[in-house]
């Protein structure tokens, strides 16, 4: 589904992701792990149009270059992602953050009525059926996340790349959230990558793991394999359990 060659891209002189390859199939949920400052949200915001990756760098999704396109066409073209730092539309309601997520997050030409539909749905399956009529930022912080998730579900995407869904949630919500996360691959089959810090929750959840440092990846493989790789540990999980 996704399939990215020699990611990079730099800023002045510092090279913040150095030439990193990885792929992502259907029905995959994928985790990407490393310190802070590895270069995991760069990474994202380069594979989604927010950045303008280096010229080696080769990005397609569905078979389709995307590299030269615009973060809304991408996001239409089915790879929709969430933020590290929470972005709703405030002042609207719940339910008018879903329907837009349903009009304008797709390709597809649907009429009000189905984009309401779709929006219900969306709010449903994360649980927020009964949150439809309030104004966004009035929700708790947990659930302004789960309302970025039940935005680019109301678009019905292929892959979704979720940016530290889970910090600041407490371990029910957290557990909570992992479950929705699953779901999502098993009910509504959407691919997801996934970047976190908190390692139950990955590590219980992700099919797959890729590890960044300073930019580059030095490791991939399931959650078991990644526990054991003493690379992998003495550049992130052993400074994490130090802390």
């Amino acid at each position: 589904m996704l399939e990215a060659a020699n990611i990079r891209k730099k800023f002045g002189g510092l090279v913040a992701v150095d030439g990193v390859d990885l792929e992502i199939g259907n029905g995959e949920i994928v985790g990407l792990i490393g310190p802070n400052g590895a270069g995991k949200t760069t990474l994202f915001n380069t594979i989604t149009g927010v950045l303008e990756p280096e010229q080696e760098t080769e990005i397609t999704f569905n078979g389709e270059d995307i590299v030269a396109l615009g973060t809304h066409e991408i996001a239409r073209a089915g790879l929709l992602r969430t933020f590290q730092i929470v972005r709703v539309f405030g002042e609207m309601s719940v339910f008018e953050n879903a329907v837009a997520g349903a009009l304008f997050g797709t390709e597809e030409s649907i009429s009000q009525e189905e984009a309401e539909d779709r929006a219900r749905e969306a709010l449903a399956f994360v649980g927020l059926e009964d949150k439809a009529d309030m104004q966004a930022e009035n929700l708790p912080i947990a659930q302004q996340k789960q309302l970025e998730l039940a935005r680019a579900v109301a678009s019905e995407p292929d892959l979704v790349l979720l940016d530290e869904i889970a910090s600041g949630l407490t371990p029910g919500e957290i557990e909570e959230l992992s479950d929705t996360i699953r779901r999502l691959r098993d009910e509504l089959g959407i691919s997801v990558f996934w970047i976190e810090h908190i390692m139950d929750a990955i590590m219980g959840t992700a099919d797959r793991i890729i590890v960044l440092k300073s930019g580059e990846k030095i490791a991939e493989g399931t959650p078991e394999e990644i526990r054991n790789d003493q690379v992998v540990t003495e550049a992130y999980l052993g400074a994490e359990d130090e802390s």
